[in-house]
């Protein structure tokens, strides 16, 4: 591994905030939209049921560039690869604030989901390369902290900015902080050493994988539009799994793949995998499906659903720091199989939701979701991870990502697919007939969450759990 040089205390000091701005522009952008589709859809003449492609177009290209983010920071140069994927961002961020049809968005948001897809993981590099080992816990902690406050205030300030603003600037608030990104990652950033050897970009791993991705999504999306025939939609699905099988045994017979089969004969990594991806396909649409219930449903403004959502990430933030302790206390299989099947349950809770309903308990019901939601990622991501060994962390980890991207982009897609089929072509429902479509759609994705529960029974007994303390003192302690 090649050396870096230590940084100056100035530089040390203020490269964490650098990288931080970056993933506070990519977790704002994924929750700071969905407040906005209902009008974004009115300004644009189109149904706001069927607004889900400006979701999905964002997620699935970033689910597509992340498997090569490394590759292409360690072949360019971390430095030039963080400014180039900022500046993308900040770009593809002004050309969605000028776009005049959805046609057009949907393209400008690929432009920012490839510059979304480089600056995390890059920018997560960045500290990797920079820091040494004993201060890596310290400033990965500083940076993660806008992947907390993102989602806090996006829901709300999307309704904010569209109510006393326009839809517009939901995208035209990243400039500022992306320039100020930009000149500071000139000023500030060092130009880092490559961890080891370059290795060749397995072009062909990527192209089968990607195609699986891409058809996969395509044909959940078109069967979503009602527009399009199902066979074409269906082949296009049975194509992707082909290039899933074809990706599966190419891999076996070249040295350096995408990602290692090896992987796969660690039981929890392919158990957290699988349960990654079905998983959320039931909970992967809440954050999209409910502002529409929410405004088209229950007639709340953009700012009243901003508002509303919040609870949700407050319940979240609450879970984050009871999850390890009770994954330490009872291991993972029994926490994730009891917390799957409750998921289900409270994804299937939402078709309660009605204009009658007394809007407390569904403040209540949207803060318990937040918690159950919140103990589902954090005890499924670290499953899949924790029994990796220090070479195979960071090919799992990309694989995670890009697993976890994917699910959410193919919820999405359920999620629309199934809505349309309960609403039909027509926009001009009323609203109690979009209430119970919605209403028949959240059970849909219940039950969709629930029956993952049967992937998590396959986990390691006993990981995660954590021996009681030994009432003596040991001999020696590493904490």
């Amino acid at each position: 591994m090649a050396d870096n040089p230590a940084l100056d205390p100035k530089t040390a000091k203020i490269l964490p905030w650098v990288v931080a701005v970056a993933f506070f522009m990519q977790m704002l952008d994924g929750t700071i939209l969905n407040t906005a589709l209902p009008t974004m859809a009115k300004d644009l003449h189109t149904n706001p049921l069927q607004m889900q492609s400006v979701v999905i177009a964002y997620m699935l290209t970033v689910a597509l560039i992340i498997p090569a983010s490394g590759w292409l920071a360690d072949k360019f140069g971390i430095k030039r690869v963080f400014l180039f994927a900022i500046a993308l961002f900040t770009a593809g961020s002004l050309a969605c604030g000028l776009s005049p049809t959805l046609e057009v968005i949907v393209a400008c948001r690929i432009i920012q989901g490839i510059g979304g897809a480089l600056m995390v993981p890059v920018g997560r590099l960045v500290v990797l390369r920079a820091y040494p080992r004993e201060q890596l816990v310290t400033v990965l902690s500083f940076i993660t902290i806008p992947g907390l406050i993102g989602p806090l205030i996006g829901p709300t300030l999307g309704g904010f900015l569209v109510e006393y603003a326009s839809w517009h600037w939901i995208f035209f608030i990243n400039i500022p902080v992306g320039i100020i990104g930009i000149l500071s990652t000139m000023k500030y950033m060092p130009y880092l050493a490559r961890g080891g050897e370059l290795y060749p970009f397995d072009r062909i791993g990527f192209i089968l994988f990607s195609a699986f991705m891409l058809t996969i999504t395509l044909g959940l999306e078109g069967i979503g539009e009602l527009h399009l025939a199902y066979a074409p939609m269906v082949l296009l699905i049975v194509f992707g799994i082909v290039c899933l099988v074809g990706y599966v045994l190419y891999v076996r017979y070249i040295p350096r793949p995408l990602f290692s089969p090896d992987l796969f004969r660690v039981r929890n990594f392919s158990v957290g995998i699988l349960g990654n991806l079905f998983a959320r396909l039931g909970n992967g649409a809440m954050p999209f499906l409910t502002p529409l219930l929410l405004q088209i449903g229950l007639g709340y403004s953009p700012m009243n659903a901003g508002l509303s959502m919040v609870p949700m990430t407050i319940g979240a933030v609450i879970a984050k720091s009871a999850a390890t302790r009770l994954v330490n206390r009872f291991g993972y299989r029994l926490i994730l199989t009891i917390n799957t099947l409750l998921l289900g349950l409270m994804i299937a809770l939402f078709s309660t939701i009605s204009k009658e309903m007394n809007y407390g308990l569904m403040m209540v019901i949207f803060t318990v979701f937040g918690i159950i939601n919140s103990m589902q990622f954090t005890a499924m991501n670290t499953v899949t991870l924790v029994d990796l060994s220090d070479e195979q962390a960071s090919s799992g980890n990309s694989l995670l990502s890009v697993i976890m991207q994917l699910s959410m982009s193919m919820g999405v897609a359920i999620a629309a697919a199934i809505l349309g089929e309960f609403t039909g072509a027509s926009s001009l429902l009323q609203a109690r007939d979009v209430i119970a479509a919605f209403a028949k759609t959240y059970l849909c994705l219940g039950f969709l969450a629930a029956i993952s529960t049967v992937i998590f029974i396959h986990i390691r007994p006993g990981s995660g759990k954590v021996p009681p303390k030994n009432p003596q003192p040991p001999v020696s302690a590493d904490h």
